[in-house]
Protein backbone atom coordinates (compact mmCIF):
# COMPACT_ATOMS: atom_id res chain seq x y z
CA UNK A 1 0.00 0.00 0.00
CA UNK A 2 0.96 3.62 -0.58
CA UNK A 3 2.53 5.42 2.18
CA UNK A 4 2.02 9.14 3.34
CA UNK A 5 3.75 10.80 0.77
CA UNK A 6 2.85 8.40 -2.34
CA UNK A 7 -0.65 8.94 -3.48
CA UNK A 8 -2.46 5.15 -3.75
CA UNK A 9 -2.86 4.43 -7.60
CA UNK A 10 -6.22 2.69 -8.20
CA UNK A 11 -6.09 0.91 -11.67
CA UNK A 12 -9.45 -0.16 -12.91
CA UNK A 13 -9.58 -2.60 -16.60
CA UNK A 14 -12.17 -2.40 -18.52
CA UNK A 15 -14.19 0.69 -19.31
CA UNK A 16 -17.98 -1.21 -19.33
CA UNK A 17 -20.87 -0.06 -17.47
CA UNK A 18 -18.94 -1.01 -14.43
CA UNK A 19 -15.95 0.58 -14.58
CA UNK A 20 -16.24 3.68 -16.28
CA UNK A 21 -18.73 4.59 -13.60
CA UNK A 22 -15.99 4.15 -11.26
CA UNK A 23 -13.38 5.52 -13.25
CA UNK A 24 -15.57 8.98 -13.63
CA UNK A 25 -16.96 9.07 -10.22
CA UNK A 26 -13.91 8.93 -8.17
CA UNK A 27 -12.01 11.00 -10.42
CA UNK A 28 -14.62 13.84 -10.58
CA UNK A 29 -14.32 13.51 -6.61
CA UNK A 30 -11.06 13.54 -6.26
CA UNK A 31 -9.65 15.59 -9.00
CA UNK A 32 -8.93 18.72 -6.92
CA UNK A 33 -7.94 17.11 -3.74
CA UNK A 34 -4.04 17.42 -3.06
CA UNK A 35 -1.95 14.03 -2.99
CA UNK A 36 -5.37 12.36 -4.01
CA UNK A 37 -5.50 8.68 -4.95
CA UNK A 38 -4.69 8.54 -9.05
CA UNK A 39 -7.16 6.54 -11.04
CA UNK A 40 -6.01 4.87 -14.51
CA UNK A 41 -8.36 3.42 -16.67
CA UNK A 42 -7.10 0.46 -19.03
CA UNK A 43 -9.26 -0.74 -21.89
CA UNK A 44 -8.15 -2.11 -25.35
CA UNK A 45 -11.24 -0.07 -26.89
CA UNK A 46 -11.12 3.88 -27.93
CA UNK A 47 -14.69 4.56 -27.02
CA UNK A 48 -17.39 3.28 -24.42
CA UNK A 49 -20.63 1.67 -25.91
CA UNK A 50 -23.56 0.81 -23.24
CA UNK A 51 -23.41 -2.79 -23.79
CA UNK A 52 -27.45 -3.47 -23.81
CA UNK A 53 -26.94 -1.23 -26.55
CA UNK A 54 -24.84 -2.81 -29.01
CA UNK A 55 -27.86 -5.05 -30.76
CA UNK A 56 -28.57 -1.55 -31.52
CA UNK A 57 -24.86 -0.97 -33.51
CA UNK A 58 -24.88 -4.54 -34.42
CA UNK A 59 -27.93 -3.75 -36.66
CA UNK A 60 -27.29 -0.47 -37.91
CA UNK A 61 -30.66 0.63 -36.34
CA UNK A 62 -27.49 3.31 -34.30
CA UNK A 63 -25.04 4.91 -35.22
CA UNK A 64 -22.22 4.22 -33.40
CA UNK A 65 -20.27 7.27 -33.97
CA UNK A 66 -23.43 9.17 -32.01
CA UNK A 67 -24.03 6.40 -29.12
CA UNK A 68 -20.22 5.96 -27.80
CA UNK A 69 -18.16 7.93 -25.53
CA UNK A 70 -14.17 8.26 -26.17
CA UNK A 71 -12.04 7.53 -23.68
CA UNK A 72 -9.57 10.11 -23.85
CA UNK A 73 -12.64 12.77 -23.64
CA UNK A 74 -14.03 11.04 -20.85
CA UNK A 75 -10.43 11.05 -18.75
CA UNK A 76 -10.01 15.10 -19.74
CA UNK A 77 -13.68 15.83 -18.30
CA UNK A 78 -13.78 13.50 -15.47
CA UNK A 79 -9.89 13.41 -14.03
CA UNK A 80 -9.20 10.12 -14.17
CA UNK A 81 -6.03 8.73 -17.12
CA UNK A 82 -6.94 6.70 -19.81
CA UNK A 83 -4.14 3.88 -20.66
CA UNK A 84 -5.21 1.78 -24.12
CA UNK A 85 -4.03 -1.36 -23.48
CA UNK A 86 -5.36 -5.22 -23.59
CA UNK A 87 -4.65 -7.26 -20.11
CA UNK A 88 -2.87 -10.33 -21.29
CA UNK A 89 -1.17 -11.42 -17.58
CA UNK A 90 -0.75 -10.33 -13.79
CA UNK A 91 2.21 -10.58 -11.10
CA UNK A 92 0.61 -10.15 -7.76
CA UNK A 93 3.69 -10.36 -6.08
CA UNK A 94 5.11 -7.18 -8.05
CA UNK A 95 1.63 -6.06 -8.08
CA UNK A 96 1.70 -5.17 -11.61
CA UNK A 97 -0.71 -6.20 -14.52
CA UNK A 98 0.86 -6.86 -18.05
CA UNK A 99 -0.55 -5.59 -21.72
CA UNK A 100 -0.39 -6.84 -24.86
CA UNK A 101 1.44 -4.89 -27.36
CA UNK A 102 -1.35 -3.69 -29.73
CA UNK A 103 -1.17 -3.46 -33.46
CA UNK A 104 -2.80 -2.38 -36.69
CA UNK A 105 -4.94 -4.29 -38.93
CA UNK A 106 -1.80 -4.17 -41.39
CA UNK A 107 0.32 -5.27 -38.34
CA UNK A 108 2.18 -1.86 -37.54
CA UNK A 109 2.66 -1.42 -33.94
CA UNK A 110 -0.25 0.72 -32.36
CA UNK A 111 1.11 -0.04 -28.26
CA UNK A 112 3.68 -1.44 -27.18
CA UNK A 113 3.48 -4.25 -24.36
CA UNK A 114 3.69 -2.90 -20.88
CA UNK A 115 3.60 -3.25 -17.19
CA UNK A 116 1.29 -0.76 -14.94
CA UNK A 117 1.88 -1.08 -11.20
CA UNK A 118 -1.19 -0.83 -9.11
CA UNK A 119 -1.92 -0.43 -5.00
CA UNK A 120 -5.77 -1.90 -5.80
CA UNK A 121 -6.49 -3.34 -8.59
CA UNK A 122 -9.95 -4.03 -10.22
CA UNK A 123 -11.04 -5.86 -12.54
CA UNK A 124 -14.47 -4.88 -14.71
CA UNK A 125 -13.65 -6.53 -17.89
CA UNK A 126 -17.11 -8.29 -18.77
CA UNK A 127 -17.46 -11.70 -20.28
CA UNK A 128 -18.18 -13.34 -23.65
CA UNK A 129 -20.51 -15.63 -25.29
CA UNK A 130 -19.94 -19.11 -24.13
CA UNK A 131 -19.73 -21.65 -27.51
CA UNK A 132 -19.11 -24.47 -25.22
CA UNK A 133 -16.58 -26.14 -27.67
CA UNK A 134 -19.33 -27.04 -30.21
CA UNK A 135 -17.29 -27.46 -33.76
CA UNK A 136 -17.48 -24.38 -36.39
CA UNK A 137 -18.67 -21.71 -34.44
CA UNK A 138 -15.01 -19.57 -33.61
CA UNK A 139 -14.48 -20.19 -37.69
CA UNK A 140 -17.98 -19.45 -39.01
CA UNK A 141 -20.25 -17.80 -36.29
CA UNK A 142 -20.34 -13.32 -35.98
CA UNK A 143 -20.53 -12.69 -31.89
CA UNK A 144 -21.82 -9.21 -30.70
CA UNK A 145 -20.03 -9.05 -27.20
CA UNK A 146 -17.91 -5.61 -27.84
CA UNK A 147 -18.17 -2.55 -29.67
CA UNK A 148 -16.03 -3.79 -32.58
CA UNK A 149 -17.84 -6.71 -32.75
CA UNK A 150 -20.74 -5.35 -33.32
CA UNK A 151 -20.24 -2.88 -35.56
CA UNK A 152 -17.62 -5.80 -37.58
CA UNK A 153 -21.26 -7.25 -38.30
CA UNK A 154 -23.46 -4.26 -38.65
CA UNK A 155 -21.23 -3.83 -41.77
CA UNK A 156 -21.39 -7.24 -42.58
CA UNK A 157 -24.99 -7.14 -42.28
CA UNK A 158 -25.22 -4.44 -44.61
CA UNK A 159 -23.22 -5.38 -47.11
CA UNK A 160 -25.07 -8.58 -47.51
CA UNK A 161 -28.17 -7.08 -47.59
CA UNK A 162 -27.20 -4.55 -50.50
CA UNK A 163 -26.10 -8.00 -52.42
CA UNK A 164 -29.55 -9.69 -51.83
CA UNK A 165 -31.18 -6.60 -52.97
CA UNK A 166 -29.09 -5.87 -56.27
CA UNK A 167 -28.79 -9.85 -56.83
CA UNK A 168 -31.93 -10.85 -55.85
CA UNK A 169 -30.38 -13.34 -53.50
CA UNK A 170 -32.02 -15.10 -50.33
CA UNK A 171 -30.29 -14.31 -46.91
CA UNK A 172 -30.85 -16.57 -44.35
CA UNK A 173 -29.66 -15.22 -40.93
CA UNK A 174 -30.03 -17.42 -37.90
CA UNK A 175 -29.36 -15.96 -34.07
CA UNK A 176 -28.44 -18.41 -31.29
CA UNK A 177 -29.27 -17.70 -27.90
CA UNK A 178 -32.67 -17.02 -26.70
CA UNK A 179 -31.56 -14.82 -24.11
CA UNK A 180 -32.17 -10.95 -24.10
CA UNK A 181 -29.22 -10.40 -26.14
CA UNK A 182 -30.33 -12.97 -29.09
CA UNK A 183 -33.92 -11.73 -28.64
CA UNK A 184 -33.60 -8.05 -28.75
CA UNK A 185 -30.99 -8.47 -31.57
CA UNK A 186 -34.01 -10.68 -33.64
CA UNK A 187 -36.56 -7.63 -33.27
CA UNK A 188 -33.93 -5.08 -34.50
CA UNK A 189 -32.68 -6.82 -37.63
CA UNK A 190 -37.00 -6.64 -38.35
CA UNK A 191 -36.93 -3.03 -38.07
CA UNK A 192 -33.77 -2.49 -40.37
CA UNK A 193 -35.46 -4.70 -42.80
CA UNK A 194 -38.87 -2.63 -42.59
CA UNK A 195 -36.36 0.92 -42.53
CA UNK A 196 -34.67 -0.68 -45.72
CA UNK A 197 -37.70 -1.40 -47.07
CA UNK A 198 -39.07 2.52 -46.95
CA UNK A 199 -35.42 3.72 -48.14
CA UNK A 200 -36.49 1.98 -51.51
CA UNK A 201 -35.92 -1.87 -50.93
CA UNK A 202 -39.37 -2.93 -51.92
CA UNK A 203 -38.57 -6.84 -51.85
CA UNK A 204 -35.78 -7.31 -49.34
CA UNK A 205 -37.82 -8.76 -46.55
CA UNK A 206 -39.61 -11.12 -48.91
CA UNK A 207 -36.07 -12.27 -49.96
CA UNK A 208 -34.59 -12.45 -45.85
CA UNK A 209 -35.36 -14.77 -43.17
CA UNK A 210 -34.48 -14.61 -39.39
CA UNK A 211 -34.54 -17.80 -37.02
CA UNK A 212 -34.10 -17.47 -33.16
CA UNK A 213 -32.95 -20.76 -31.80
CA UNK A 214 -32.95 -21.80 -27.97
CA UNK A 215 -31.42 -24.63 -26.77
CA UNK A 216 -33.95 -25.35 -23.91
CA UNK A 217 -37.74 -25.05 -23.52
CA UNK A 218 -38.43 -21.55 -23.53
CA UNK A 219 -36.95 -17.94 -24.42
CA UNK A 220 -35.74 -15.31 -21.88
CA UNK A 221 -35.39 -18.34 -19.23
CA UNK A 222 -34.26 -15.41 -16.22
CA UNK A 223 -37.87 -13.89 -16.72
CA UNK A 224 -41.68 -15.03 -15.43
CA UNK A 225 -42.81 -17.26 -17.88
CA UNK A 226 -45.85 -15.25 -18.94
CA UNK A 227 -43.10 -12.33 -20.35
CA UNK A 228 -40.74 -15.62 -22.35
CA UNK A 229 -44.15 -16.70 -24.00
CA UNK A 230 -45.34 -13.23 -24.43
CA UNK A 231 -41.95 -12.20 -26.13
CA UNK A 232 -42.17 -15.53 -28.18
CA UNK A 233 -45.83 -14.76 -29.50
CA UNK A 234 -44.90 -11.08 -30.05
CA UNK A 235 -41.82 -12.22 -32.63
CA UNK A 236 -43.38 -14.87 -34.26
CA UNK A 237 -46.18 -11.55 -35.11
CA UNK A 238 -43.70 -9.98 -36.95
CA UNK A 239 -42.25 -13.12 -39.15
CA UNK A 240 -39.34 -14.38 -36.86
CA UNK A 241 -39.07 -18.02 -36.61
CA UNK A 242 -38.30 -19.36 -33.11
CA UNK A 243 -37.17 -22.95 -32.34
CA UNK A 244 -36.89 -23.89 -28.97
CA UNK A 245 -35.69 -27.09 -27.53
CA UNK A 246 -32.89 -26.96 -30.29
CA UNK A 247 -29.08 -27.87 -29.32
CA UNK A 248 -26.94 -26.52 -32.27
CA UNK A 249 -24.18 -29.41 -32.68
CA UNK A 250 -22.07 -28.08 -34.72
CA UNK A 251 -21.59 -24.35 -37.66
CA UNK A 252 -20.83 -24.85 -40.84
CA UNK A 253 -19.92 -21.89 -43.71
CA UNK A 254 -23.56 -21.65 -44.32
CA UNK A 255 -25.73 -23.48 -41.99
CA UNK A 256 -25.89 -25.16 -37.83
CA UNK A 257 -26.57 -28.69 -37.56
CA UNK A 258 -28.97 -29.28 -34.86
CA UNK A 259 -28.56 -31.95 -32.81
CA UNK A 260 -31.54 -34.18 -33.86
CA UNK A 261 -29.77 -34.51 -37.08
CA UNK A 262 -31.58 -31.35 -39.04
CA UNK A 263 -29.47 -28.45 -40.81
CA UNK A 264 -30.49 -24.94 -40.39
CA UNK A 265 -29.59 -23.29 -43.38
CA UNK A 266 -27.62 -19.85 -42.21
CA UNK A 267 -25.94 -17.62 -44.50
CA UNK A 268 -25.17 -15.05 -41.90
CA UNK A 269 -24.77 -17.01 -38.39
CA UNK A 270 -24.75 -14.76 -34.85
CA UNK A 271 -23.53 -16.51 -31.72
CA UNK A 272 -25.18 -15.19 -28.77
CA UNK A 273 -25.45 -18.18 -25.90
CA UNK A 274 -23.99 -18.83 -22.87
CA UNK A 275 -21.64 -16.37 -20.82
CA UNK A 276 -18.16 -16.69 -19.47
CA UNK A 277 -14.93 -15.07 -18.73
CA UNK A 278 -12.23 -14.25 -20.69
CA UNK A 279 -9.96 -17.03 -21.12
CA UNK A 280 -6.89 -15.94 -19.09
CA UNK A 281 -8.94 -15.72 -16.13
CA UNK A 282 -8.75 -19.41 -16.01
CA UNK A 283 -5.28 -19.34 -14.94
CA UNK A 284 -4.50 -15.72 -13.36
CA UNK A 285 -1.72 -15.52 -11.25
CA UNK A 286 -3.47 -17.80 -8.72
CA UNK A 287 -6.42 -16.19 -8.30
CA UNK A 288 -9.37 -18.55 -8.05
CA UNK A 289 -11.93 -18.59 -10.62
CA UNK A 290 -15.00 -20.64 -11.73
CA UNK A 291 -15.84 -23.32 -14.46
CA UNK A 292 -17.14 -20.45 -16.96
CA UNK A 293 -13.70 -18.49 -15.76
CA UNK A 294 -15.20 -15.64 -13.66
CA UNK A 295 -13.03 -14.62 -11.13
CA UNK A 296 -14.72 -15.65 -7.76
CA UNK A 297 -14.62 -13.09 -5.21
CA UNK A 298 -16.05 -12.35 -1.44
CA UNK A 299 -19.17 -10.29 -0.62
CA UNK A 300 -16.40 -7.25 -0.59
CA UNK A 301 -16.00 -8.35 -4.46
CA UNK A 302 -11.98 -8.74 -3.06
CA UNK A 303 -10.64 -11.66 -4.74
CA UNK A 304 -10.75 -14.59 -2.72
CA UNK A 305 -6.80 -14.95 -2.60
CA UNK A 306 -5.69 -11.19 -2.72
CA UNK A 307 -7.66 -8.32 -1.04
CA UNK A 308 -6.25 -5.69 -3.10
CA UNK A 309 -7.88 -7.20 -6.36
CA UNK A 310 -11.15 -6.81 -6.86
CA UNK A 311 -13.47 -7.78 -9.44
CA UNK A 312 -17.24 -7.48 -10.52
CA UNK A 313 -19.42 -7.42 -13.36
CA UNK A 314 -19.34 -10.24 -15.58
CA UNK A 315 -16.13 -11.26 -15.16
CA UNK A 316 -16.89 -12.25 -11.11
CA UNK A 317 -18.54 -14.93 -9.80
CA UNK A 318 -20.19 -13.90 -6.42
CA UNK A 319 -22.53 -16.21 -4.53
CA UNK A 320 -24.36 -13.92 -1.51
CA UNK A 321 -24.96 -16.04 1.61
CA UNK A 322 -27.97 -18.30 1.01
CA UNK A 323 -27.90 -18.18 -2.61
CA UNK A 324 -27.08 -21.27 -4.59
CA UNK A 325 -26.08 -19.60 -7.53
CA UNK A 326 -24.21 -16.86 -8.28
CA UNK A 327 -25.17 -12.98 -9.18
CA UNK A 328 -26.31 -13.18 -12.95
CA UNK A 329 -23.98 -11.12 -15.48
CA UNK A 330 -26.00 -8.32 -16.46
CA UNK A 331 -26.12 -4.43 -16.42
CA UNK A 332 -27.97 -4.03 -13.53
CA UNK A 333 -25.50 -6.48 -11.02
CA UNK A 334 -22.80 -4.37 -12.51
CA UNK A 335 -24.06 -0.69 -11.85
CA UNK A 336 -24.75 -1.87 -8.19
CA UNK A 337 -21.02 -3.15 -7.92
CA UNK A 338 -19.62 -0.12 -9.24
CA UNK A 339 -21.74 1.76 -6.92
CA UNK A 340 -20.39 0.03 -4.17
CA UNK A 341 -16.93 0.45 -4.36
CA UNK A 342 -17.39 4.08 -5.49
CA UNK A 343 -17.80 3.91 -1.52
CA UNK A 344 -15.66 0.94 -0.70
CA UNK A 345 -12.19 1.77 -2.47
CA UNK A 346 -11.98 5.12 -0.16
CA UNK A 347 -12.89 3.07 2.85
CA UNK A 348 -10.05 0.36 1.92
CA UNK A 349 -7.55 2.70 0.90
CA UNK A 350 -8.05 4.21 4.67
CA UNK A 351 -8.51 1.62 6.26
CA UNK A 352 -11.67 1.60 7.42
CA UNK A 353 -14.20 -1.21 8.05
CA UNK A 354 -15.97 -2.27 4.60
CA UNK A 355 -19.63 -3.17 5.23
CA UNK A 356 -20.73 -6.10 2.12
CA UNK A 357 -22.26 -6.00 -0.66
CA UNK A 358 -26.02 -6.33 -0.82
CA UNK A 359 -27.70 -6.93 -3.90
CA UNK A 360 -31.42 -5.43 -4.94
CA UNK A 361 -33.10 -7.69 -7.48
CA UNK A 362 -35.30 -4.60 -8.97
CA UNK A 363 -36.18 -6.81 -11.54
CA UNK A 364 -35.43 -7.21 -15.47
CA UNK A 365 -36.75 -5.65 -18.75
CA UNK A 366 -36.22 -6.93 -22.72
CA UNK A 367 -37.12 -4.55 -25.56
CA UNK A 368 -38.20 -5.46 -28.96
CA UNK A 369 -37.06 -1.98 -30.51
CA UNK A 370 -40.36 -0.31 -31.61
CA UNK A 371 -42.71 -3.42 -31.50
CA UNK A 372 -43.09 -3.69 -27.87
CA UNK A 373 -40.98 -4.21 -24.61
CA UNK A 374 -41.90 -6.28 -21.50
CA UNK A 375 -40.79 -5.98 -18.14
CA UNK A 376 -40.57 -7.23 -14.31
CA UNK A 377 -40.83 -5.98 -10.78
CA UNK A 378 -37.83 -7.61 -8.43
CA UNK A 379 -38.83 -9.70 -5.61
CA UNK A 380 -39.53 -7.31 -3.29
CA UNK A 381 -41.87 -4.19 -1.95
CA UNK A 382 -45.83 -4.62 -2.67
CA UNK A 383 -45.75 -5.17 -6.53
CA UNK A 384 -43.56 -8.27 -5.58
CA UNK A 385 -43.20 -10.00 -9.11
CA UNK A 386 -45.48 -7.85 -11.33
CA UNK A 387 -44.53 -8.03 -14.99
CA UNK A 388 -46.07 -5.22 -17.43
CA UNK A 389 -45.77 -4.22 -21.24
CA UNK A 390 -45.56 -1.69 -23.89
CA UNK A 391 -45.20 2.07 -23.38
CA UNK A 392 -44.19 1.94 -19.79
CA UNK A 393 -41.89 -1.12 -20.19
CA UNK A 394 -40.07 0.69 -23.44
CA UNK A 395 -39.77 4.22 -21.06
CA UNK A 396 -38.47 1.89 -18.53
CA UNK A 397 -35.79 0.71 -20.80
CA UNK A 398 -34.72 3.78 -22.26
CA UNK A 399 -34.70 5.50 -18.88
CA UNK A 400 -32.05 2.60 -18.18
CA UNK A 401 -29.72 4.17 -20.58
CA UNK A 402 -30.21 7.62 -19.87
CA UNK A 403 -29.63 6.87 -16.38
CA UNK A 404 -26.16 5.81 -17.32
CA UNK A 405 -25.25 8.65 -19.52
CA UNK A 406 -26.41 10.83 -16.41
CA UNK A 407 -23.85 9.22 -14.05
CA UNK A 408 -20.88 8.82 -16.54
CA UNK A 409 -21.36 12.38 -17.94
CA UNK A 410 -23.46 14.14 -15.18
CA UNK A 411 -26.92 15.33 -14.99
CA UNK A 412 -26.96 18.24 -17.20
CA UNK A 413 -24.33 17.01 -19.85
CA UNK A 414 -26.58 13.73 -19.66
CA UNK A 415 -29.46 15.92 -20.24
CA UNK A 416 -28.14 17.35 -23.55
CA UNK A 417 -27.15 14.15 -24.51
CA UNK A 418 -30.85 12.84 -24.84
CA UNK A 419 -31.73 15.96 -26.58
CA UNK A 420 -29.12 15.49 -28.86
CA UNK A 421 -29.75 11.97 -29.76
CA UNK A 422 -34.07 12.89 -29.84
CA UNK A 423 -33.17 16.05 -32.68
CA UNK A 424 -31.04 13.00 -34.30
CA UNK A 425 -33.59 10.94 -34.39
CA UNK A 426 -35.76 13.87 -36.41
CA UNK A 427 -33.13 14.74 -38.77
CA UNK A 428 -30.94 11.74 -39.58
CA UNK A 429 -31.85 8.58 -41.15
CA UNK A 430 -33.34 5.49 -39.35
CA UNK A 431 -30.96 3.43 -39.53
CA UNK A 432 -27.48 3.11 -41.30
CA UNK A 433 -26.90 3.75 -45.03
CA UNK A 434 -23.01 3.64 -45.44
Amino acid sequence: MPTANTPARIVIVGGGVAGLEIASTLGRRWRRRSAAPSITLVDHESAHVWKPMLHTIAAGTRDISQQQTAYLAQARDAGFVYRPGELCGLDRSAREILLAAQHAGDGRLLVPASRVGYDLLVLAIGSEANDFGTPGVAEHCWRIDSRRQADAFGREMRIRLLQSTTLDAPLHIAVVGGGATGVELSAELVQLLESATAYGAPDLAGRVTITLVEAGPRLLAAFPEDISSATRTRLESIGIRVLVGAQVKAATADAFVLADGSTLPATLKVWAAGVKGPDFLADFDGLEASRSNQLVVRPTLQTTRDDAIYALGDCAALTLPGAERPLPPTAQVAHQQARYLIDALPRALQGRPVPDFRYRDLGALVSLGDYDAFGSLGQFGLFNGLTFRGKLAQLSHVMLYRSHQARIHGFWRGGLLWLVDRLNSRVRASIRLD
